[in-house]
C-alpha cells in the first residue's frame, strides 16, 4: 500500500492489495483478496468483497456495494449508491448460493443508485443512467436506463450523448460527436470507435 492514502476509519484487510496513488475514505471496507488498482478514489461508507477486482484510475462514489464475482476495468465510474448483486437466487435459510460474475468493461459509467444484476456484462464507454435496473448486458457505447435499462442510444468517448431525434428515429450507424468530431461506426450493438 505504498503512496496510497488509506483513512483511519477504513477497515482494508492486510490481505487486500491497495495501488499507488489511490485514496481510501472513511468507513470503507475492504475484504480479503481484493485488489484496488491505482490512483483510484474509493469514497465514504463503500464495501467491497472479497476477490473483488477493481482497475486503474476508478472512481467509486459513497455508499456503493461491491459483491464478490464483481471485476471493474480501468477508468470506470461508479455513482453513489450502487449495488451489484451476486446471486441470481439468493434465500437466508440456503447455504448452496452461486457467485454468479458480472463485469464492468474500460470507461463504462453507472449513475447514482443503479442495480446491476448478477451475470451482466456493461461494455466499454457504456452509460447507466440514474436509478436504472441493470437485467441483462450494455453493449459499448450504448446509454441505457429504467426499470429495467434499455439502450436509448449511444454515447462518444468522451461521454457526450450522440444526437437523435427521440424516440422515433433509429440510431444511425455513422455518427460523428458534437464536441469531439470522433465518428462513431458499426451498428448500435456492436459499436467501433474511429478516429
Amino acid at each position: 500500500m505504498s503512496n496510497a492514502s488509506v483513512h483511519p476509519s477504513a477497515e482494508v484487510s492486510p490481505q487486500a492489495t491497495i495501488g499507488e496513488g489511490s485514496l481510501i475514505w472513511n468507513q470503507v471496507q475492504i475484504r480479503e483478496d481484493a485488489v484496488i488498482g491505482e490512483n483510484c478514489i474509493i469514497g465514504k461508507d463503500v464495501y467491497i468483497d472479497k476477490g473483488v477486482r477493481v482497475g486503474n484510475r476508478v472512481k467509486i462514489q459513497n455508499g456503493v456495494s461491491v459483491y464478490r464475482g464483481v471485476t471493474i476495468e480501468d477508468d470506470v465510474f461508479v455513482g453513489p449508491g450502487c449495488v451489484f448483486a451476486n446471486d441470481r437466487y439468493p434465500r437466508a435459510f440456503s447455504a448452496d448460493w452461486e457467485i454468479v460474475p458480472t463485469v464492468i468493461r474500460r470507461g463504462a459509467s453507472l449513475g447514482a443508485n443503479c442495480t446491476i444484476v448478477c451475470g451482466v456484462t456493461i461494455g466499454q464507454y457504456a452509460v447507466v443512467g440514474a436509478g436504472s435496473v441493470v437485467t441483462r448486458d450494455v453493449p459499448d457505447f450504448a446509454l441505457v436506463f429504467g426499470n429495467p435499462a434499455r439502450v436509448k442510444g449511444r454515447v462518444c468517448l468522451c461521454g457526450r450523448v450522440l444526437k437523435r431525434r427521440w424516440p422515433r428515429t433509429p440510431v444511425r450507424e455513422r455518427q460523428t460527436c458534437s464536441k469531439c468530431g470522433r465518428l462513431l461506426t458499426a451498428k448500435p450493438t456492436e459499436p467501433v470507435l474511429n478516429g
